[in-house]
């Protein structure tokens, strides 16, 4: 463990003496007001753990499987841009951290580093985040790298039809370092921009915000990986995504960066849960900051969740080996808080271990 950083928290605050004000502000941002960025972390709180006791917890299983790859535990890594503006290494720190810990890493159409030098960093097995863009062409091309690189998965996000506002990059306008790229995108740049001032720019005026399950039915249609549609909020629309064929969905506000006052991705998790009814799998991001919220959104319904900001924490503090120590933090405290709870493998994890504090007022 580097350091005596025993907390995501405490990563938090050396991230923040390491990283530039502009990539702080970036990274930890939230969308207008901020209060969905808040109520993320705070609905863990508003759920209890009921311990069982008199149970053999002398050995504990975390392992389980997410779209038939092995896991070391029920955690992943969110795709989230920019990893460079964090540290030199990259995505390509992340994937290796990521692989070190034995757990999944999804790969961001706005890394910067390509989607292919991503998937050969480790054998480890890997997704990849899709971005649906005006040009299908584009789109397409992109797809079909993802494929050819080997990545096993195509999680595709469905929450950002527009970008959400985000009010300390527009006061200081936000911009990729002129030496940053992202080149998953940079050879679809017109030559007569400046590469790196225009790239966020031409992105940002190339979503698709016409994309919808007409055209969900024809990507699904047109790829061979399996779908994980990312950005689900509500049972109607993750039961209409596994009837489109999505082998996932992944209950996500997108950290709180999208719409602003939209409900927290663990009071959403129960209704989509119910409304897959175990047809597909179910993840959920944003707010998990300790390894008994893995055990509260496990309990509600979730096969894995999805760590972004603490994972850019780790990244910043010491590259490969912080995204690895921060992982290896949330594993010890599952571990923990699994031994505490009465639930020596991730399968005993179930509805009737957590109960909403709320209930206790009555």
């Amino acid at each position: 463990m580097t350091g005596k950083l025993l907390t995501i928290a405490e990563w938090r605050r050396a991230a923040k003496a390491k990283l530039s004000p502009m990539a702080w502000r970036y990274f930890r941002s939230g969308a207008d007001a901020e209060e969905t960025l808040r109520d993320n972390v705070r609905a863990y709180r508003r759920w209890q753990i009921w311990p069982r006791v008199l149970v053999d917890v002398s050995e504990r299983d975390l392992s389980t499987t997410v779209l038939g790859a092995a896991t070391s535990m029920p955690v992943l890594i969110a795709p989230t841009a920019y990893h460079k503006l964090a540290h030199p290494d990259g995505e390509l720190a992340s994937a290796r951290g990521a692989a070190a810990a034995g757990v999944v890493y999804c790969a961001s159409t706005l890394a910067t580093t390509s989607l292919e030098d991503i998937a050969a960093a480790t054998a480890a097995p890997k997704w990849f985040q899709l971005y649906v863009h005006r040009d299908e062409a584009l789109t397409a091309s992109i797809v079909a790298r993802a494929t050819a690189a080997g990545y096993r998965a195509l999680v595709v996000t469905a929450d950002t039809a527009v970008l959400g506002r985000r009010l300390g990059d527009e006061r200081h306008g936000f911009q990729l370092p002129p030496e940053l790229e992202m080149p998953n995108l940079a050879a679809h740049l017109p030559a007569t921009e400046d590469r790196a001032s225009a790239l966020a720019k031409y992105f940002a005026e190339r979503h698709a915000a016409s994309f919808s399950w007409r055209d969900l039915a024809r990507l699904r249609a047109s790829t061979t990986l399996p779908i994980v549609l990312k950005g689900v909020m509500r049972g109607d629309d993750a039961a209409r995504a596994v009837d489109a064929g999505c082998a996932a969905v992944i209950v996500s506000n997108h950290g709180g960066r999208q719409l602003d006052g939209v409900p927290a991705t663990l009071d959403a998790l129960p209704e989509v849960a119910a409304a897959v009814a175990g047809r597909a799998e179910v993840f959920v991001d944003g707010g998990v900051r300790w390894g008994a919220d893995v055990v509260k959104a496990l309990a509600l319904g979730a096969r894995a969740v999805l760590l972004g900001r603490p994972i850019l924490w780790g990244l910043a503090v010491a590259g490969e080996g912080g995204v690895r120590d921060v992982l290896e933090l949330v594993r010890g405290e599952l571990s923990r808080a699994m031994a505490l709870a009465g639930a020596p493998n991730v399968r005993e994890i179930d509805r009737d271990l957590v109960r909403r504090r709320e209930a206790m007022l009555r």
